[in-house]
């Protein structure tokens, strides 16, 4: 339950933590920031770190010139692309064992859900899945247990981690540091988690509604 606390208290309270971060350890936040990157997109059991929200806070310490720019978006888009690899062969490596029983470190129900999404969007969802938390972490994970072939998987890797890297971080690096957000920071973290979860829940929710229309 401790380090359930401690991420909940890291992402609505980044802007201090990542202040800390720099202060304490200089130039090693390069490391650690891309540590955090590869490891939530990389490691399929590890889909809560944040990663929308901390793109977006080392955009906004960048704009206020502790963190350079151009080396934070390569070495995030690196680590993000590093990361869907390492889960894409995770899963041609596991394959399909890992529907055969409940794991505590691995949610059945959550692969489940990222094959559906896989099903409906097709390779896309590689891209589309860069900006939803939980299934992000496990989109690369099932197109390793399918048949997507990794020269196509690999091209939408690269697209995919280059705009959501991009994308995040810009927006941090140019509104970030405006009065109002610089105000209410935890609450635009808070409305960045918010925006990313809504995609699976109307999804949850539509399927939910047209189960029980079919079945009344």
């Amino acid at each position: 339950m401790e380090i359930i606390y401690f991420l909940i208290d890291f992402i609505l309270h980044l802007d201090k933590h990542l202040a800390e971060i720099i202060q304490n350890y200089g130039t090693m936040t390069y490391v650690i920031l891309f540590l955090i990157i590869f490891v939530e997109t990389g490691v399929v059991i590890m889909p809560f770190l944040p990663g929308d929200s901390l793109l977006f806070a080392a955009g906004a310490f960048a704009a206020k010139g502790d963190l350079n720019l151009a080396l934070l978006l390569i070495l995030l888009f690196i680590a993000a692309v590093l990361g869907d690899t390492v889960n894409y062969w995770l899963g041609k490596w596991i394959g399909p064992k890992v529907f055969e029983r409940e794991y505590w470190f691995l949610k059945k129900k959550y692969l489940i859900q990222t094959q559906e999404f896989y099903e409906k969007h097709g390779g896309k969802t590689i891209i589309l899945a860069r900006f939803i938390p939980i299934v992000r972490t496990f989109a690369p994970f099932i197109a390793g247990v399918g048949t997507m072939k990794y020269s196509r998987f690999i091209a939408y890797n690269l697209v995919g981690g280059f705009i959501w890297v991009m994308l995040f971080t810009i927006l941090g690096y140019y509104f970030a540091n405006l009065p109002i957000v610089k105000e209410n920071f935890s609450l635009v973290i808070f409305g960045i988690i918010g925006l990313s979860v809504l995609p699976p829940i109307y999804e949850y929710a539509r399927k939910k509604w047209f189960t029980k229309a079919k079945t009344s």
